[in-house]
């Protein structure tokens, strides 16, 4: 093993969140997800902010199957003017799994208290990756088709 903290997640940038609406045939984990996006933006704005979800953090104590913590998180990460660090996460954090046997709740608090600076580190890898910028990119290229076909596409399209 590689890694001793696997972290995976999906990013949304808030700019490119157009629309507000949420559809009314939305299924409920999609309406859900909505609202969380537009709670995000009224606390955080939509400049340098970036929502993450689907996201997982993986905590490996040892060097087999026992001593691993497992959280599921969403929420947001802003970044400074230039989009280049990670400036502070605002996650809700969960503990998903566990397999350590002498695990208490002040470990647990710690390590989910743990997340978000395990989460800035690896989103700033995301940006060093060139991976903001081909999102940022794939997000600017689907607005300007909606935009030239003068269609809706739908929240988050």
């Amino acid at each position: 093993m590689s890694r001793y903290v696997e972290i995976s997640f999906d990013c949304l940038p808030l700019r490119s969140v157009m629309r507000m609406d949420i559809p009314i045939d939305a299924s409920p984990k999609y309406r859900e997800h909505c609202e969380r996006v537009k709670d995000a933006i009224e606390k955080h704005g939509a400049h340098n902010t970036y929502f993450l979800y689907n996201a997982e953090c993986v905590f490996h104590l040892t060097n087999g199957a026992e001593g691993m913590l497992q959280f599921s998180f969403h929420g947001t990460v802003m970044t400074d003017e230039a989009d280049q660090r990670t400036r502070q996460c605002d996650l809700s954090v969960k503990l998903l799994k566990e397999t350590c046997d002498w695990l208490t709740e002040p470990v647990v608090n710690w390590f989910t208290d743990t997340v978000p600076k395990a989460v800035s580190i690896e989103f700033n890898r995301y940006i060093e990756a060139g991976d903001l910028q081909q999102t940022k990119e794939r997000i600017a290229k689907l607005q300007a088709e909606m935009e030239s076909q003068g269609g809706y596409m739908g929240m988050f399209l």
